[in-house]
């Protein structure tokens, strides 16, 4: 589970904009871009190379 402290400054590395967390898919997502950021071991992948669309996940 990502800390709020650590969600409040997370952005979205494509287009710097808020994330939110989804815990159930261990993920971040950036509805502004609609890309899903993978959470491995409780830490963000925040690299847009592994970044998967909003659109795949659902």
């Amino acid at each position: 589970m990502i800390k709020k402290e650590l969600l409040d400054i997370l952005a979205c590395p494509k287009c710097k904009g808020p994330v939110e967390n989804d815990e159930k898919q261990s993920s971040l997502i950036c509805r502004n871009c609609r890309l899903v950021y993978p959470v491995k071991d409780d830490i963000p992948i925040m690299l847009i190379d592994e970044a998967t669309s909003l659109e795949e996940t659902n």
